[in-house]
């Protein structure tokens, strides 16, 4: 309501007063007032209606929020296990291999060659690719680690050896393979 409403101006009240004292003459003035009460009664309904939609709106977005924090930490707390399943036949595989009562170094060389096999499998399977450069490649800063320059007869900042073969997970050097490269001449 207004100042208007509250305060009517004096000639408002006369007419006011005169249709209460004389219901017959200003009877369409209590109907105005029922009205006017009905209609605040919607309103305040309205408002209660749209309090509690906006709570309701308001507790499923802190809902959602939580669960989405929730989310991402399983994520990273579970990241790792479709790669773990891949890696757990190498362990059996390895496990075999300690138990088995070997003499010849054949079978026990074929028996690593074999679980390498699982082993190189189960990075493909993680995405995770090896960094092994050629001898005579181009050093490359982004996959390659020098150690050391030596003199060579291979053009310079070329790789000579593989000291350690790097890894990549998901195109992303997870480290560098260390290399020897030649010196400038």
């Amino acid at each position: 309501m207004n100042q208007e409403n509250q305060n009517p101006a004096p000639e408002q009240e006369n007419t006011v007063a005169a249709a209460t004292e004389n219901p017959a003459e200003g009877g369409s003035q209590a109907p105005a007032e029922k009205s006017a009460d009905e209609q605040i009664a919607e309103l305040n309904q309205k408002i209660t209606d749209l309090q509690d939609n906006f709570l309701r709106a308001k507790a499923e977005g802190e809902n959602i929020r939580r669960r989405a924090v929730e989310d991402v930490a399983k994520a990273h707390k579970f990241a790792i296990e479709s790669f773990a399943e891949h890696l757990v036949p190498v362990t059996d595989s390895l496990y075999a291999a300690l138990n088995a009562d070997a003499a010849d170094a054949k079978a026990v060389k074929e028996g690593l060659e074999i679980t390498l096999k699982q082993l190189l499998s189960a990075f493909e399977k993680g995405r995770m690719t090896e960094i092994n450069p050629a001898v005579g490649e181009k050093f490359d800063p982004h996959h390659h680690q020098a150690i050391a320059s030596v003199p060579s007869d291979q053009e310079p900042n070329t790789v000579v050896s593989v000291l350690q073969r790097g890894y990549t997970v998901a195109d992303r050097v997870l480290r560098p393979a260390l290399v020897t490269v030649s010196a400038p001449k």
